[in-house]
């Protein structure tokens, strides 16, 4: 386009500047992608709907949205006070209640979870603190193991979980602390000092607010993702996985319950929100969905991870598969004495 120029001679025109072709160049560029992006939802619309609104599909989205909606208040508060615990309580406080006599200090620690609530999260880098400040490495495993799964958080959604089952809370706390009593005796009895490294002290100068915070978001994330996941594989075994191999496996009490423990270590769900995982795997006997509870909070991938990372890869490759042992043999013996 070309306008008259005051400056100029009567007569002469001079020509608008253009704007480079880099300038129009992205803004094309990204409407373009944008219209691709949206290109296969527009043509593909139909066929969409009509697999979302096949009964299978249906199926699949009410057990998702259902074990999410149920657990995401719990595993939210869980959360807070987790990270509440590892903030403002002073490692020095455990250090000061545990009895002096590593014996003594294991069922103690182990009972000082149902009181103080934590997930598996919270419960590694406690532990590590505790084990630093000079508290008996057993005691501080017996409360490890104990605390996310015996927990008043827990219990309660696990009450909420299992409503026609009220003895469900009683023989997972009973299971859960001997699991963690257990391993905390074993370790003061078999353990020795070069297998368990001592944690490092945090880095980084930050306040209580701030590291609350920080945990908060790290969690949530964390343990929301692990809730996703966990709500995926649930909806997936009810919905796609055909009935009659389900049924196969659940018919078999031993291996309905090594399948849960398998399945509970490869879920890492967050032990505020496994119950109502739990609870969707109907197939399955109430004995095997006790296993599925107890491993969970003890042992999973994440925990292997986090353990290795606070005390060495040498005590995790130790640790965990006793743990495992044991948290599936204990609840299995407890399911079948009730059940």
């Amino acid at each position: 386009m070309t306008t008259l120029d005051p400056a100029a001679p009567p007569g002469t025109r001079r020509r608008d500047p253009q704007p480079p072709p880099e300038s129009r160049g992205p803004r094309l560029d990204s409407s373009l992608g944008l219209a691709l992006l949206l290109l296969p939802a527009v043509v593909l619309q139909g066929p969409i709907r009509r697999a979302l609104g096949a009964p299978v599909m249906q199926s699949w989205m009410t057990v998702f949205v259902a074990v999410v909606v149920q657990a995401l208040p719990f595993l939210v508060l869980g959360v807070l006070l987790s990270a509440a615990l590892a903030v403002f309580v002073p490692p020095s406080f455990f250090a000061r209640a545990l009895p002096s006599r590593p014996a003594l200090a294991v069922p103690v620690a182990g009972m000082a979870g149902a009181v103080l609530p934590g997930c598996e999260c919270a419960s590694v880098p406690v532990a590590g603190a505790l084990v630093r400040r000079g508290v008996a490495p057993s005691a501080a495993l017996a409360f490890l193991l104990s605390a996310p799964a015996v927990n008043p958080i827990v219990l309660t959604a696990t009450a909420v979980a299992f409503p026609g089952h009220p003895e469900m809370v009683a023989a997972r706390f009973g299971a859960s602390l001997l699991v963690a009593c257990a391993m905390g005796w074993l370790w003061q009895r078999l353990g020795r000092a070069d297998w368990l490294r001592p944690p490092r002290p945090p880095a980084g100068d930050r306040s209580r607010g701030e590291a609350f915070w920080d945990s908060v978001r790290h969690d949530v994330v964390h343990a929301g993702g692990f809730l996703v996941l966990g709500a995926t594989a649930a909806a997936t075994l009810k919905a796609v996985v055909p009935a009659g191999w389900l049924e196969g496996a659940a018919g078999e009490p031993a291996a309905a319950v090594l399948a849960l423990a398998v399945l509970a270590v490869l879920l890492s769900i967050c032990s505020e929100a496994d119950a109502f995982v739990a609870a969707s795997l109907s197939q399955f006997s109430l004995t095997a969905r006790l296993v599925f509870l107890v491993v969970g909070p003890m042992i999973d991938l994440k925990l292997f991870a986090m353990q290795a990372g606070t005390f060495g890869r040498g005590f995790a490759l130790r640790f965990a598969p006793a743990t495992f042992v044991l948290a599936v043999v204990v609840p299995a013996a407890v399911g079948t004495v009730l059940w």
